[in-house]
């Protein structure tokens, strides 16, 4: 870049019609009026210190640094609180998850899910007579501290339905068929504790299905259990309310009835508890829990102070740079008063207190948004330590880094854009072609992830050695098709990426060596001689007047 153009003084002062004046030379200033240049370029100087250089100036501590230093630590110890308190309600319903299929499901094997099907009516029959006689004599199968839910005394019972199309005629053999869409739905209702006689639905039920019409078989049930994992880290229990459904899915009426079990869970206070030595712990997390909603509280609104403050001397540098030198500054110069730090810690003070928040309502059991709870505390964890960064850039060689990323960003976001429509381009075409042929490539969310892991050289040769035995036209596409992208991104692509991010380092690291000032507000900022142990800051007071015609700031 060009050096910066020196400063010149401007002509004789000009008033506004309000009085105020436009331009002010400082060739014909008074020694009153360069003292309120030097007060002004003192001033600007003393805002863009660091914390350390602030307290050799003038004698202030830093709170802010402090706070920070404290929010990392109690910020991340309520993260590992909630995550290993968290990680207990994730396995806890996991394990049911599994117990639910095994028990529910007949002769089923841990296995993927899309394998488990039926194929002949008998088959559906004795499954669907399986899930209900299980259900049945719940009490007398399971190993855990499952029960039936009741409502107002009364047992939920197991809900059986079917969807179907309202009427139809299919004759495949002629090749016929008469179809109304419409879907209609049957359901019945079978009440724990009530044994069935005999195996045959139709007789003991009232249920028949039309396999020509059916589209899908849903039974639905509702079991209750306690978490006691809670207990033995002296916490208060879950009682949990798991929502079973279990689909027989003919949708596709290919011959293969698809069987999944869904797990909906939903946690609610215990009526009636009592475990000893666990209110008093429960009490300390709820103070320590406020304790960090009162520490991001206080960096809020010290943050939100700075950034204010910071707006106000940039309206003061620009109507100060008006008045003094006739020049306007940039949008990029006005930015420098804009301290992103400080805006990322004023979002991630904003998302620790509202996820303290929700933390609180579910150790108390008002509130059970644990995903909600865990995107919140994540986030928001994850912001402050990022901040730290911040305090590595007050050392040079790690302020290098941040620069380069910083000055790299626009162009990254320029080249991601182009890069995007490149990659979507693959995407839609991937889809298309390859989805009826390849599983990684069947919908357009599975084909974004395939093409992203084929760039970081994940599964490279299965990805291409599943489409060996597919007809020659095709197989010849995929392979011009994944040649070409895997050619394009991983060496061209990533490498011009790379090229952005390398040549910004190369330049900043030259301007820093040769002490290049890349904006006039540098320039200005740097005319100032006086250190930071100097003393000159502390009775430095801040200007009210840029001009001595009476321009207020």
């Amino acid at each position: 870049m060009d050096d910066v153009e020196p400063l010149v003084p401007q002509g004789p002062a000009e008033r506004s019609p309000n009085g105020h004046c436009t331009r002010c030379p400082i060739s014909s200033q008074s020694p009153g009026d360069s003292k309120v240049v030097e007060d002004f370029r003192r001033r600007l100087k003393y805002f863009f210190m660091n914390p350390c250089e602030k307290y050799r100036a003038r004698g202030r501590k830093p709170w802010k640094l402090m706070l920070q230093i404290l929010k990392i630590a109690i910020i991340t110890f309520q993260l590992v609180s909630f995550g290993l308190s968290n990680e207990m309600m994730v396995t806890f319903k996991e394990e049911n998850l599994i117990v639910f299929k095994h028990l529910f499901l007949k002769e089923y094997k841990d296995q993927r899910v899309d394998r488990y099907a039926v194929y002949t009516k008998t088959d559906v029959y004795d499954h669907i007579y399986y899930i209900i006689d299980r259900f049945i004599n719940l009490q007398n199968l399971t190993v855990g501290n499952h029960a039936y839910e009741k409502i107002e005394g009364e047992y939920t019972p197991l809900t059986l339905c079917q969807e179907f199309f309202r009427k139809g005629s299919i004759s495949p053999g002629n090749d016929t068929f008469d179809i109304d869409p419409h879907v209609d739905k049957e359901c019945i209702s079978i009440y724990p504790l009530e044994p069935l006689e005999d195996r045959t639905l139709s007789r003991d039920i009232n249920f028949s299905l039309d396999f020509k019409r059916l589209l899908s078989v849903n039974i639905y049930l509702t079991l209750k259990a306690i978490n006691l994992q809670t207990v033995r880290h002296h916490e208060l229990p879950d009682c949990y309310a798991f929502s079973i459904i279990i689909m027989f899915d003919n949708r596709a009426h290919s011959g293969r009835i698809k069987i999944n079990l869904e797990n909906n869970v939903g946690i609610n206070e215990c009526k009636d508890w009592n475990v000893a030595s666990t209110s008093g712990k429960n009490n300390h997390l709820l103070l320590f829990d406020s304790l960090v909603i009162l520490a991001c509280f206080t960096s809020l609104i010290l943050c939100t102070r700075s950034v204010y403050k910071g707006s106000q001397l940039q309206f003061h540098y620009t109507a100060f740079f008006h008045t003094y030198f006739g020049k306007t500054v940039s949008w990029s110069e006005r930015m420098e008063f804009v301290n992103g730090w400080y805006i990322l810690i004023i979002v991630s003070d904003t998302l620790t207190i509202a996820g303290s928040a929700l933390k609180i309502g579910i150790q108390t059991k008002d509130l059970t948004n644990y995903d909600v709870c865990s995107i919140l505390l994540g986030t928001s964890t994850m912001l402050v330590w990022v901040g730290v960064i911040r305090y590595l850039g007050f050392f040079k060689k790690y302020n290098i880094l941040i620069l380069a990323l910083r000055a790299a960003f626009p162009n990254v976001i320029r080249f991601s854009c182009c890069a995007g429509l490149i990659y979507l381009g693959y995407c839609f075409c991937g889809w298309i072609v390859l989805g009826p042929y390849h599983e990684k490539f069947r919908t357009l969310d599975k084909v974004t992830e395939c093409l992203f892991s084929l760039i970081n050289g994940d599964d490279l040769y299965s990805t291409f050695q599943k489409m060996r035995e597919k007809r020659y036209i095709v197989w010849l596409f995929s392979r011009l098709y994944l040649y070409s992208f895997l050619s394009l991104f991983i060496y061209m692509v990533l490498s011009l990426f790379i090229a952005l991010i390398t040549d910004t380092y190369e330049t900043i690291k030259q301007h820093q060596k040769d002490r290049v000032l890349v904006s006039q507000l540098k320039a200005f900022v740097a005319e100032c001689r006086d250190q930071p142990d100097s003393g000159k800051y502390k009775i430095d007071k801040e200007p009210t007047c840029c001009c001595c015609f009476g321009y207020t700031l």
